[in-house]
């Protein structure tokens, strides 16, 4: 029996994946958590074969709790779950010890087959995700900036907070966090000012 937990903070998620689940003979969903902290609180007790992880919750990110997680209980096998079919945030995902990463569109017999594969130490990779990162490595040296990423550099050239920007552009801290990690992964920059000169020199800002 694969034993499953998730941590995904929108309801008709999880019950859409308790749904999909419900007739599988060989999977025991343990139940689910919606924040960072309640997810950590039932881990302390007793842990799951597999975690199947939102990137964005209200109280932290999917991706750092990712590694702090695998790093604490190794046993425990991680698939990001996600509406981003995004290679930066697939590539921190897997980078940081997820077993594969899943698009919440994701059909029945790709969540079991997911979750099977993650549950023997497996990677999986849909089609749709595998070849977004494919197309990713070949134009790699190509950087592609959505429109919401280019205020956030823009902002972050000026020296704002993650919560005076999210003040300023009206969406979450945490949205915030997850944009800021996705330009520091596709600029491959170690800190903020190594992402503003990085970007500065791909002409994606100016330096005044």
């Amino acid at each position: 029996m694969i034993k499953v937990f998730i941590t995904d903070d929108h309801y008709m998620v999880v019950e859409g994946i308790r749904s999909l689940l419900a007739n599988e003979k060989d999977i025991e969903l343990m139940g689910s958590a919606s924040t960072v902290e309640s997810c950590r609180a039932f881990l302390k007790n007793q842990q799951p074969d597999v975690l199947l992880l939102d990137i964005n919750l209200p109280d932290g990110n999917g991706i750092d709790l990712c590694k702090e997680l695998r790093e604490k209980y190794p046993s425990m096998f991680i698939l990001g779950i996600s509406t981003f079919n995004q290679a930066s945030y697939i590539k921190e995902m897997i980078d940081n010890g997820a077993s594969g990463y899943v698009l919440k569109n994701a059909t029945q017999r790709e969540l079991t087959e997911a979750i099977h594969l993650a549950s023997i130490g497996k990677t999986y990779l849909p089609f749709e995700v595998a070849k977004t990162l494919h197309a990713a490595e070949q134009t790699s040296s190509e950087i592609v900036l959505g429109r919401r990423e280019k205020e956030i550099l823009n902002l972050i050239k000026h020296g704002l907070t993650n919560s005076e920007m999210a003040d300023e552009l009206q969406i979450s801290v945490n949205t915030v966090d997850t944009y800021r990690k996705s330009l520091l992964a596709k600029f491959q920059a170690k800190n903020t000012a190594d992402l503003v000169r990085r970007a500065i020199q791909h002409k994606m800002i100016t330096a005044d």
